[in-house]
């Protein structure tokens, strides 16, 4: 009895041993087979980071000329003014990004004779969503200017639009920065649904990766990393920017 049960016992522990050292080959092989397409791939999604910064920087920059004139209207603009500019933030935030990329990319554009890349119109559809978000920004920063600066402005001679322009939207500006670094933030997350048009930008990039290697769950883990240093390095860059522009008595 007492031998059947070690004989038991050894083939318990043979079997338990070839299973683990089954399973730690299968370890070393996924790890191998991980750093293999870590070493071959990063470099190709790395590339797409200069993408991601340019859709991010031009759709910025875009919805800030679009967002500044219509912050004004919302502000100082008669109530028809004000009504047109709702129902452009409205549509904007309102419709979903991939079905506004889709809209201008295969429908409106082509509709008007215009043959723009996938490029430009992710920069375009971006620059129009951030141009309604950042209209709500600049608008509750020049309400938060004291209405005694344009009497002030206008007791020295001057006239409205030359006292929101020189007066109020320089300080306005400046108390923006703080709700900017959030546009930010959210407009380079919403550049990776940019790849849907074929724009190379990093989540493109992983996925072609993926796609061709089967190794999905180290490439995707590295875009994510890689969106989380962009937006934590812009961030930290506007908060430095916002503390050397921030006025006096204000947050």
């Amino acid at each position: 009895m007492l031998s059947v049960t070690a004989r038991s016992l050894q083939r318990f522990n043979t079997k338990r041993a070839l299973k683990t050292a089954r399973a730690h080959g299968w370890w070393v092989r996924k790890t191998m087979d991980f750093i293999a397409v870590l070493k071959e791939g990063l470099p190709y999604v790395f590339k797409g980071t200069w993408v991601t910064l340019v859709v991010v920087a031009g759709a910025l920059s875009f919805g800030l000329a679009i967002g500044l004139p219509l912050a004004v209207g919302l502000v100082y603009g008669p109530k028809w003014l004000r009504r047109i500019i709702g129902i452009y933030v409205w549509f904007f935030r309102g419709v979903p990004l991939l079905v506004l990329l889709f809209l201008f990319y295969f429908g409106i554009f082509p509709f008007l004779g215009l043959d723009l890349s996938a490029f430009a119109v992710a920069v375009i559809v971006l620059g129009c969503i951030s141009g309604a978000y950042q209209s709500q920004i600049l608008r509750g920063a020049i309400l938060s200017i004291p209405e005694g600066q344009m009497q002030a402005a206008r007791a020295v001679g001057m006239s409205d639009l030359q006292a929101v322009v020189f007066i109020v939207l320089p300080q306005a500006l400046r108390l923006a920065v703080p709700g900017w670094s959030n546009e930010y933030a959210i407009l380079l997350k919403d550049s990776a649904v940019t790849y849907a048009l074929g724009v190379a930008e990093i989540m493109a990039r992983a996925h072609h990766v993926a796609s061709r290697t089967y190794q999905h769950l180290p490439i995707y883990i590295s875009a994510g990393l890689l969106f989380m240093l962009l937006t934590f390095a812009g961030t930290r860059l506007l908060g430095a920017v916002h503390k050397r522009v921030r006025m006096k008595g204000y947050v």
